[in-house]
């Protein structure tokens, strides 16, 4: 059961990756309606859109074209060679001495602690890569909503800008 759990939360840190990549992107292309309201020609109202978006660029440092950079994925942590033979040979020891003070069964303790300590060791592991995954997950959303924030404000911006040279913006 914990197997599955922990695959569909790998599976679901997955599905949030991509969707976050998927939404960063459509993020990047904002998109208003704007009609000429005093009858500006379609190459005035060309000129007017790029000087607005230059202004509003200028005014909320953000530009659409070139939003930040996401965050770099943290790496995630290697698993350390020899950790589970560590961890095995101290489950073995503390089994051994339990199995010799419980019932004179030292060999069969140590066999059985080896086996507890080398499956606690690689259990931490997996924790250990999955709170990496999460983290990451996390920062990315993070990062989302920082650019569709900024991007609200330069929408804003441009709007006024557009609405002040004549236009109706929705």
């Amino acid at each position: 059961m914990r197997r599955f759990t922990r695959a569909a939360s790998m599976l679901g840190v997955a599905a949030l990756l991509l969707a976050g990549t998927a939404s960063a992107q459509q993020a990047a292309a904002p998109k208003q309606y704007i009609f000429p309201a005093k009858g500006q020609t379609p190459e005035q109202q060309q000129q007017d859109e790029a000087a607005c978006s230059s202004w509003s660029t200028q005014q909320t440092g953000f530009d659409p074209a070139k939003p930040p950079a996401p965050p770099q994925p943290a790496p995630t942590p290697a698993p350390q060679k020899g950790t589970g033979l560590r961890g095995a040979a101290r489950g073995a020891a503390a089994g051994y001495i339990v199995g010799d003070i419980a019932n004179d069964e030292g060999g069969e303790g140590a066999a059985i602690g080896a086996v507890v300590g080398g499956a606690r060791t690689a259990s931490k592991q997996k924790q250990a890569q999955g709170a990496a995954q999460q983290q990451q997950a996390a920062q990315q959303q993070q990062y989302q909503q920082q650019v569709q924030q900024l991007q609200g404000e330069w929408l804003k911006a441009r709007a006024a800008c557009l609405e002040a040279k004549g236009y109706t913006v929705k």
